[in-house]
């Protein structure tokens, strides 16, 4: 088709829009909805998959965690929940192996995590619901935490259970101010602790509010022990030294700690090895299910809309018959009837489409702002997406009016009244 013949069909469906603007306006609104399903949805998903992307890098690089069961998407049995809690032995043990730069096991105690309990005091002024952990002195190396004021405690501090702590950013705010906490005592439900240090904030995959893991005292491990002795269950982190050494680490870890909890050699391991990319997996899983969602609800928008592109362009093709006539008599060919018809049925719907990305850029935009915390970022590949598929619909529900339209008798169109 001539280029020029391409523009006079896009200006005639054009027209055709502006002389019917509420019947094209109804024609195109399952387009409209559906592209803008596509548009609002996809911005949430990609938005949240940025927020989780960011969290798991600041999980820290280089990093594998090993528990006594899987904590990722299994909901664990009784004979997980009976394994042998891993050890502060284990920790050392891993600490000796090639690649390994750090290796912490971790406990922490959430059970005042609720609404009303006071955990941390100083001065008259209380936290509640704090997050108690005690770690070793390299939990700072593996987390990549970042200090605000002061330092992390020491592998001597730990060993003699020293009454020192590190604050969370919002333990800290909530109890100093703008106040420097260095070397205040703090009251954790039966000691004093001298602060050594603040952290910084830490990511959060999802919210804009208050991130829970800010609101966390951190013990040397002795000092926690102490503290909480009823708390067994160790998590254990380390971090290697590059990227592609990976499996070989987890290997190496694999078979030392099956030696140290003598788990024969036909029987599965009882503990779990991952990683930060195990997070990124279940999350692609359940953004896997809302994909389809989003596909399944834009779909029925879309093929109303392309039913209703069909119907407008039936009724064109009827209302301009003796048009399609008078075309035929001075030379137009059936392809050309048939390529203006299909044009304006892709035009209606492409129209349908800037529409529909239109409305769910706005609706992203709204969300943007809202204060449940969605991150939702316009994609510009699901708007290619979307508009591309409009378009689609077009040809596909354009193509049998258009049809009709070129095999009109061009006697019988002439005579038609």
């Amino acid at each position: 088709m001539a280029k020029g013949q391409a523009g006079e069909s896009v200006k005639m469906a054009l027209d055709t829009l502006r002389a019917n603007k509420l019947r094209s306006g109804l024609t195109i609104l399952g387009i409209v909805i559906g592209v803008s399903t596509v548009i609002t949805i996809s911005s949430v998903i990609s938005g949240v998959n940025n927020r989780v992307n960011d969290f798991v890098s600041a999980l820290g690089s280089n990093v594998i965690w090993v528990f006594h069961m899987p904590v990722i998407g299994v909901r664990p049995t009784t004979e997980m929940l009976a394994r042998k809690k891993l050890n502060i032995d284990d920790v050392m043990a891993i600490r000796e192996l090639p690649h390994v730069v750090a290796a912490d096991g971790a406990f922490q105690h959430t059970g005042q995590f609720r609404v009303g309990a006071v955990s941390v005091k100083y001065n008259g002024k209380k936290v509640a619901g704090t997050i108690l952990t005690g770690s070793t002195s390299a939990v700072s190396v593996i987390s990549e935490f970042t200090m605000m004021q002061g330092r992390m405690y020491t592998d001597e501090e730990d060993k003699r259970a020293a009454h020192v702590c590190v604050l969370g950013h919002d333990t800290w705010e909530e109890l100093f101010g703008d106040q420097s906490a260095l070397g205040k005592q703090v009251s954790v439900e039966t000691g004093l602790y001298t602060v050594i240090g603040v952290l910084d904030k830490q990511k959060q995959p999802f919210g804009g509010g208050k991130n829970r893991n800010d609101n966390q005292v951190y013990f040397p491990l002795g000092t926690f022990h102490n503290l909480h002795p009823e708390d067994k269950d160790m998590w254990v982190s380390l971090k290697y030294d590059a990227p592609e050494n990976k499996a070989l680490v987890q290997e190496e870890v694999r078979e030392l700690l099956r030696i140290h909890r003598k788990v024969r050699v036909d029987k599965p391991d009882d503990f779990e090895i991952f990683g930060p990319d195990s997070i990124t997996k279940l999350w692609n899983q359940i953004t896997g299910g809302l994909v389809l969602f989003m596909i399944a609800v834009s779909s029925v928008g879309l093929m109303v809309g392309g039913v209703g592109v069909m119907n407008i362009m039936l009724v064109s093709v009827t209302e301009r018959t003796r048009e399609i006539g008078v075309r035929k008599a001075i030379g137009a060919t059936k392809r050309t009837i048939l390529t203006q018809f299909t044009t304006e049925a892709v035009t209606l719907c492409a129209v349908g489409g800037l529409v529909g990305v239109f409305v769910g850029a706005v609706i992203t935009w709204v969300i943007y702002f809202l204060p449940v915390g969605l991150p939702a970022t316009l994609s510009s590949v699901w708007v290619a997406i979307a508009f591309g598929v409009s378009c689609a619909i077009g040809l596909m529900f354009g193509i049998y009016p258009a049809w009709k339209a070129a095999n009109l008798d061009p006697i019988e169109a002439l005579r038609y009244e």
